[in-house]
């Protein structure tokens, strides 16, 4: 996704709105509504939800559409400070003292200088706090949930304040605050001081006509008898008991796969054939796979036919 000029922020509900589709991202007004806030107010905005219904995409379209740099931090077990804010480069901080005493150099400047910005490596979080030329950027910290809870208690200053405190520094705020997204595929319940200080969303999955209409703007070539088989399908098999449901994110990858084998509607065959681009679990596909696809497809076409009538 290639950014366009640096953009002001959206003044209305339906400004932010626009903006998401200019990105291609297929928003309900609740979604909008919740985002606008967030950034009319300068508040981190928390969205949790399953994965694959589109989460992450919002900070990528909202630093696309805005002209704004993404600064992303993917969380994961075991993520501590070093990887998340900062690290001092201690082979540079070495190398730099041997040579001073080598050279017979000032020993009293060196440990004056040794831990000052420019032995600073800066990761995502200081990065994200730095002032930037298009203004402040999109700080996405994504599956906040798969991080370890005393990671959260660190959060809260940059929440809070913009700010991070560095022993040796001191304490480094931003100018500007950045633009802050925090998702969660929900493994784990996240902290309420976390949440506490966001604007929060459950991002569920879409109804039929949401997600048809999504498919119409990521999957534009697909033939509309195809697209609302695709979704009517998906949307049967949400409501049975799977490990993990697909979300559109498998909505989208299943249509373009099904235009790649050139199929025009679904049929039990290509259904079992193309599942993996579906489901991600094989306990899920072996339930799917044979009589019971072609049950679902059946069920599927009866309504669709049922609603062809009633139009």
């Amino acid at each position: 996704m290639t950014s366009c000029p640096t953009s002001p922020l959206p003044t209305s509900i339906d400004e932010t709105q626009a903006l998401l589709a200019k990105g291609g991202y297929v928003s309900e007004r609740s979604l909008s509504t919740a985002l606008f806030l967030s950034l009319s107010m300068g508040r981190p905005l928390f969205l949790e939800g399953e994965a694959g219904t589109g989460k992450t995409e919002i900070a990528k379209v909202l630093s696309a559409t805005l002209g704004r740099s993404l600064v992303r931090l993917q969380c994961y077990e075991g993520l501590d400070l070093s990887q998340a804010v900062y690290e001092w480069n201690y082979a540079r901080q070495m190398l730099e003292i041997r040579m001073t005493e080598a050279t017979g150099g000032d020993k009293a400047a060196l440990e004056a200088d040794l831990f000052s910005e420019r032995f600073l490596i800066k990761r995502p979080i200081l990065r994200a706090l730095e002032s930037h030329a298009e203004g402040p950027p999109v700080l996405l910290i994504d599956e906040l949930d798969r991080a370890d809870e005393p990671f959260e208690a660190f959060l809260l200053e940059v929440l809070a304040d913009h700010q991070v405190s560095i022993p040796e520094l001191g304490v480094i705020k931003a100018e500007q605050p950045p633009l802050v997204i925090l998702t969660s595929n929900r493994t784990r319940e996240i902290h309420d001081a976390v949440k506490r200080r966001c604007f929060y969303h459950w991002v569920d999955y879409p109804s039929a006509e949401r997600e048809l209409e999504i498919l119409k703007v990521k999957a534009p070539n697909a033939p509309e008898a195809l697209s609302r088989q695709i979704v009517a399908f998906i949307q049967k098999i949400r409501g049975m008991d799977l490990f993990k449901l697909p979300g559109v994110a498998e909505t989208i990858d299943w249509a373009q796969a099904l235009m790649q084998l050139d199929r025009l509607a679904l049929d039990p065959q290509t259904i079992n054939d193309t599942l993996g681009a579906l489901l991600k679990y094989q306990d899920d596909i072996a339930r799917l796979r044979g009589s019971e696809a072609a049950r679902v497809l059946a069920e599927v076409k009866a309504d669709l036919a049922q609603e062809d009538a009633l139009r």
